[in-house]
């Protein structure tokens, strides 16, 4: 059996006759994984699954070696931030971390609530009533509640919504530092950008199905052959598009002054001809970048590809 923190085997979880995840496998170890899907992907059903809210209509979730749903004594390692408010507004931060600190065991609840509220920014307001708090200040005392009982997985469903950017970018780094402190962190998502800079790790579910792991990096080789746009640099642009265009490397080519913009569905064969073809010619490749192939973009073409999957 594995010793990873987290562990889902074959798990599928349907609502009548809605199938919110399909036969999903894979294990989560320390560090930050990020799981990326769209509205209605299976993300947030992932997330209970794991916290123990709702049980798989078939496979098994383990969490820490333990039964999520059978065995709330797994709850004294494990901190999850969902995506509902779920808070008490008529408690302050200090009184609603201290509280859910002291319900998951923890002796000195007062000091780790203390040291939770600091660790996310939220001294100063610590003893403020939560009605009277901003989004983003409340998703700030859901991350201290998750935080004050130390544990070893963290679950984290939209941690980023509300913040504003300063936040945002502080929000990133304490992510980033739990992971790296050995934790195992699932962030849950679809402000890709942010997601990539917080983890060494991604998986990517569409309708329910995971369709790609892996890193940033390894994600955008699994789509080497999707439509690429390349920006080239060059002393003579319309005589290199037209040598492109006749080697059958691109299918559509845009001049700007010495720069041309092409598309290509053989990213491979395109940089493996474009110098050949240059030094043949006589001419000078100033530089070449590709145009958005950020995490965005990849992103949004794996769901593109999977969007016949069944629910």
């Amino acid at each position: 059996m594995s010793t990873a923190p987290v562990v889902l085997d074959n798990v599928s979880k349907w609502f009548g006759d809605t199938v919110a995840l399909s036969d999903v496998s894979y294990e989560l170890f320390p560090g930050v994984t990020g799981l990326l899907g769209h509205n209605g992907a299976g993300k947030s059903t992932t997330l209970s699954l794991m916290a123990g809210w709702t049980s798989p209509s078939q496979g098994t979730v383990r969490v820490l070696g333990r039964d999520p749903r059978a065995e709330p004594k797994v709850h004294e390692g494990l901190g999850v931030v969902p995506d509902s408010e779920g808070l008490w507004p008529f408690l302050t931060a200090r009184q609603t971390v201290e509280l859910l600190a002291s319900q998951r065991g923890v002796a000195a609840a007062g000091a780790a609530a203390k040291a939770a509220l600091e660790r996310v920014g939220l001294t100063e307001a610590a003893d403020r009533k939560v009605a009277g708090f901003s989004k983003g200040m409340r998703q700030r005392v859901k991350l201290a509640q998750a935080l004050a009982h130390d544990p070893a997985v963290l679950l984290l469903d939209e941690p980023l919504n509300g913040l504003d950017p300063a936040q945002r970018r502080a929000d990133v780094e304490l992510i980033r530092r739990l992971g790296a402190e050995g934790r195992t962190v699932l962030v849950s998502s679809h402000i890709l950008t942010e997601v990539e800079r917080m983890a060494s790790r991604l998986l990517v579910v569409v309708n329910g199905r995971l369709v790609a792991e892996g890193t940033a990096e390894g994600i955008r080789d699994l789509m080497t052959d999707r439509p690429r746009t390349v920006r080239i640099s060059t002393d003579d642009a319309r005589r290199l598009g037209g040598l492109l265009l006749a080697d059958g490397v691109v299918h559509a080519v845009e001049l700007e002054g010495e720069e041309l913009t092409v598309e290509t569905a053989q990213a491979v064969a395109l940089a493996t001809r474009l110098p050949v073809l240059a030094r043949e010619a006589g001419l000078w490749l100033r530089r070449v970048e590709p145009v958005g192939e950020d995490l965005e973009s990849v992103f949004a073409a794996l769901t593109s590809a999977a969007r016949g999957v069944g629910r």
